[in-house]
């Protein structure tokens, strides 16, 4: 497969709060020089600030991946390094103002919508495409969870997510580079089961989640005064529970969205590896710690780090 590298045509500036620390940031993603890769630049801690989205500077993967480098983090970066692999970006600079990238809708959307207005631009040099000699497979014996790299011609992805549940069943999605990512895939918004929740947030997490970004999976029968008790925890507005199982504050993108916002991650965790990878990932039940460290394996078998 021959393809040139690409960078966005001009700055795409983008501002939120973040999920898990509620806190606002401003971003902008910025055009970066052939063979760049993804820095992430922390303005607010100096010039000289960067972090590089490898695996190897993964440093915590509790509900979202976040990276560190020379002592600056940035948290929750899935979502953006999703969509600019999605569409095919290999170089740029990523600048944010505080830790954690801003979480938007929940999915990559409003990422793949701005970049697709600025444009994006070939650039004179091949891409870099990870070649494998032989199968990797990454398992965690615990949950079942793996993910296998097997050898092919250009990236493409199976993914299976089955969270013993009623309401989301077994989830099965496939997706190669050839496909729409923008589509299929980019719109596709963040989950967490009802049940979940409360105990997220006493463990300091999700302070920025809310009914709009996010889809909130009602596993278990629950009252509606538990209902209320949570939304009024949480500032969300009265809701109640559709016959499918979900808050009714949305309306599903697919009738696998959940199952496709895993692929979202997955492709935005595996762009850890530091390109594109030819090669079939299977994935089985997949989640931000496997998912890095099958990146930080791969890396690893190629003499990478």
């Amino acid at each position: 497969m021959t393809q040139k590298q690409h960078t966005l045509k001009k700055a795409c500036k983008f501002e939120g709060k973040g999920l898990h620390t509620g806190v606002h940031s401003r971003m902008t993603v910025l055009p970066a020089p052939i063979d760049t890769g993804i820095i992430f630049k922390r303005t607010d801690l100096g010039a000289d600030a960067t972090v590089r989205a490898l695996a190897e500077n993964v440093s915590n993967v509790a509900r979202s991946t976040t990276i560190s480098e020379n002592g600056n983090s940035v948290v929750t970066i899935e979502h953006i390094m999703s969509a600019l692999t999605g569409l095919g970006v290999d170089n740029a600079f990523i600048e944010i103002d505080n830790a954690e990238v801003p979480i938007l809708d929940g999915s990559a959307r409003i990422y793949v919508e701005a970049f697709l207005a600025c444009g994006i631009e070939e650039q004179e040099a091949p891409r870099h495409y990870l070649e494998l000699k032989e199968e990797i497979e990454v398992r965690d014996e615990n949950s079942g969870s793996f993910i296998r790299f097997t050898p092919s011609d250009r990236p493409e992805f199976d993914l299976t997510v089955d969270f013993s549940s009623r309401v989301l069943g077994v989830q099965h999605v496939s997706y190669n580079i050839d496909e729409d990512y923008s589509t299929e895939i980019g719109p596709c918004r963040t989950f967490v089961f009802f049940h979940e929740i409360e105990f997220l947030a006493k463990q300091g997490l999700v302070k920025g989640g809310d009914i709009d970004n996010a889809i909130v999976i009602v596993e278990h029968p629950v009252s509606d005064e538990q209902v209320d008790c949570l939304c009024s925890m949480l500032g969300f507005e009265k809701l109640a529970i559709t016959e499918q199982g979900y808050l009714n504050n949305l309306t599903l993108r697919f009738p696998d969205e959940c199952g496709r916002h895993k692929l979202l991650d997955l492709i935005g965790d595996i762009r850890l590896c530091g390109g594109w990878v030819n090669a079939k990932v299977t994935a089985y039940k997949p989640g931000h710690g496997i998912n890095t460290n099958a990146a930080k394996a791969l890396r690893k078998a190629l003499n990478l780090y």
